[in-house]
């Protein structure tokens, strides 16, 4: 079978190869047919050894991907996580983590959409405890999972939806997906600080999705520093690491402040919560986007390609899905 792969000592960028097609080894596993697999910042992540869930020195080549979309042998279509690397024409996947995909949903979308409801409903759901009616602020909407998140978070009953974002485009396109309210990332620090300020005393925000990190995210924790009055609670969900991965926080601001810190991402969601997932969550968002209620902007390539556009970054918040 043809498949991405990456050899041990020859970097993180993966080859467009013949290789081995997986054998099933446990009654919990099926074979499944790739048709399509999105490129994500955890594959990238993951196959460089960086990310906190990689696996230690590969001794190995391996197949890159960790979940996908195609068909099982009596032609159901799924999408799936996978026991072998997704970016292949054939793949193992876990019979306990797949989903069928509903009428109406192409394979692109299917492969584009569940790393970013896992991105955002989780941390709503479960690490915010989002209630209908609260004010959501989305720190670093302009990406992929952002612009997922805003409209989840439309869907989930959200009051009021305040982003931030450095893309003017972007940005201004997220009013239409549901946003209330923008606020550019693109600007002399002193004045951020003072539009945070203000935003903040103007709308009690009920909870913060953070997917930057970095300064951005050391700015926004300061903006909220009382000066020794009851405070407004909220919730500051960090999920991605972007502008960068730690920050300098000063204890007076988790003094002065009901505020709640927490991460959402593999290792911090329970057995319940994943179970979740996979049997509502991303079921009713699938649903959504079959039935054009849900937003989803794709780049779609070949595997053929791989090799040159693995490390390509794609604009205005799309994602890149691989075409088996």
């Amino acid at each position: 079978m043809k498949a991405a792969v990456i050899y041990p000592n020859e970097g993180a960028r993966p080859r467009y190869v013949e290789f081995p097609e997986p054998v099933i080894q446990d009654d919990d596993h099926l074979l499944i047919s790739v048709k399509a697999a999105a490129i994500k910042n955890i594959d990238r992540s993951r196959a460089s050894g960086a990310h906190y869930s990689a696996p230690g020195q590969q001794t190995t080549p391996s197949v890159p991907g960790g979940d996908g979309v195609g068909f099982l042998p009596d032609g159901t279509r799924v999408f799936a996580l996978g026991v072998s690397g997704m970016m292949a024409e054939k793949a193992i996947i876990e019979k306990s983590r797949m989903i069928p995909l509903p009428e109406g949903i192409d394979y692109v979308t299917a492969a584009a959409l569940p790393n970013a409801v896992a991105g955002s409903a989780m941390a709503l759901r479960f690490r915010a405890g989002m209630k209908p009616g609260e004010t959501v602020f989305i720190n670093g909407a302009t990406g992929f999972t952002g612009k997922i998140a805003v409209q989840i978070a439309r869907h989930y009953g959200a009051k009021k939806i305040i982003v931030t974002g450095r893309n003017p485009e972007s940005l201004q396109s997220l009013l239409a997906l549901g946003a209330d309210e923008i606020i550019s990332l693109k600007q002399d620090d002193a004045l951020l600080m003072e539009q945070l300020k203000e935003t903040f005393k103007n709308n009690p925000v009920d909870l913060i999705l953070d997917y930057l990190w970095g300064r951005p995210a050391e700015m926004l924790l300061q903006s909220l520093k009382g000066k020794g009055s009851f405070t407004h609670p909220i919730r500051f969900v960090s999920i991605g690491a972007v502008t960068g991965d730690k920050i300098q926080l000063s204890a007076e601001i988790l003094r002065s402040v009901d505020l709640q810190l927490s991460g959402s991402g593999l290792g911090s969601w329970s057995k319940e919560e994943m179970k979740q997932l996979f049997a509502d969550i991303i079921p009713e968002m699938f649903q959504l986007a079959a039935e054009r209620k849900l937003k989803v902007d794709t780049e779609q390539v070949k595997l053929e390609d791989i090799e040159k556009l693995w490390d390509m970054k794609i604009p205005d918040g799309k994602r890149m899905v691989v075409m088996m």
